[in-house]
């Protein structure tokens, strides 16, 4: 018993220290510039964020004026191992950003201590320093599942986080069951996750804008995969890229209903019908035929051009629904090989 409680605890840590993926300024200042007045009078809860190492929280506090917010909200699980990484260490009166106490800060306002006429990170800080109000330990553990947490959640209008990939289908199921508006990272597989893509289906979900490129994040120096290329070192802090990571939310957004230009037209030869599902195979976005009205299989890279005024999504053949067919689950075959990670979609007449 002893030595499976031990193994258990061990995969828990190694576990969690796979979820501490770090998001750069760079990357939330161009998600976070399209959304600006959705923001206004809005309180914010980053719940998967110590303030000491979050740029989420960095992005926030500096912003908090000119975003015009109500007020914001993190609340950290555990002491980060890379703390100071970020933000430079600094006390705040009850709590030691060196130990392990789960902590939550409320910012309600952000004044201009320094008297330079604008309001920075610097301001923040002195805020922290002076004001043991903004600042009071957690009663449990910080997790976002809590019940101190889930009442902090209760009274937020948007969340904005880098939430645990591993913990992605309940987190977001979560924030549904809650009316949340939301703004967060996770990983592009997540749309075929049954969990997930049953919002999407709903219309309760969709993706951001700034779902390109490779996002690279700050990891504990000792964090280590056998894939180096995927691995930098700058100026001695360490960096991972985790593949395609985009961006899910439910803000509104004009990208979203932005029609997809189609120029191809259909034939049979070009598009290959499904052994075992009545759809045809589009091996790429952009070539959606734009003169086909039945069912067609696209890769999930298709949901950044998704509008749900120009195309209906059927399904996924990824354990989505049931069909009487037996395609999804188990994925559609073409000419006798299996292939996944397909959006059924239609375009709308």
């Amino acid at each position: 018993m002893a030595i499976k409680s031990l193994n258990k605890n061990l995969h828990k840590a190694s576990k969690a220290k796979k979820d501490e993926f770090y998001t750069q300024i760079v990357d939330i200042e161009k998600e976070l510039k399209h959304y600006k007045e959705q923001f206004r009078g809005k309180i914010v809860y980053c719940n998967c964020d110590d303030p000491f190492e979050s740029n989420f929280f960095k992005y926030f506090a500096a912003n908090f004026n000119a975003l015009k917010l109500n007020k914001l909200i993190t609340t950290s699980y555990v002491r980060s191992p890379i703390v100071g990484g970020q933000l430079p260490l600094f006390e705040v009166e009850g709590l030691k950003p060196s130990g392990k106490e789960p902590f939550k800060i409320e910012i309600k306002e952000v004044p201009d201590a320094d008297g330079d006429g604008a309001v920075s990170i610097d301001d923040v800080k002195y805020l922290l320093k002076h004001d043991k109000n903004t600042a009071t330990p957690l009663r449990g553990n910080g997790d976002f599942r809590s019940e101190e947490c889930i009442e902090l959640l209760k009274g937020a209008d948007i969340v904005v986080t880098n939430p645990p990939f591993s913990l992605f289908r309940e987190y977001v199921a979560q924030l549904v069951e809650y009316g949340k508006k939301f703004l967060i990272l996770g990983n592009q597989n997540a749309i075929i996750y049954k969990e997930v893509f049953k919002f999407i289906k709903e219309n309760k979900l969709w993706l951001g804008y700034d779902n390109g490129g490779t996002k690279w994040f700050q990891v504990p120096n000792d964090y280590d995969i056998p894939t180096e290329s995927r691995i930098k070192i700058e100026n001695g802090i360490k960096f991972f890229s985790m593949g395609s990571v985009v961006w899910f939310t439910n803000l509104e957004t004009t990208k979203r209903h932005e029609k997809f230009t189609l120029y191809k037209k259909y034939t049979s030869q070009e598009y290959p019908k499904y052994d075992n599902y009545d759809a045809i195979e589009v091996s790429k976005v952009f070539e959606i035929p734009m003169d086909y009205e039945e069912v067609m299989g696209v890769p999930i890279t298709f949901l950044d051009k998704y509008n749900p005024e120009q195309f209906e999504i059927i399904g996924s053949n990824r354990g989505v629904d049931q069909d009487p067919k037996g395609v999804y689950g188990r994925g559609s075959h073409l000419n006798g090989k299996e292939t996944f990670k397909r959006l059924f979609i239609k375009i709308r007449k």
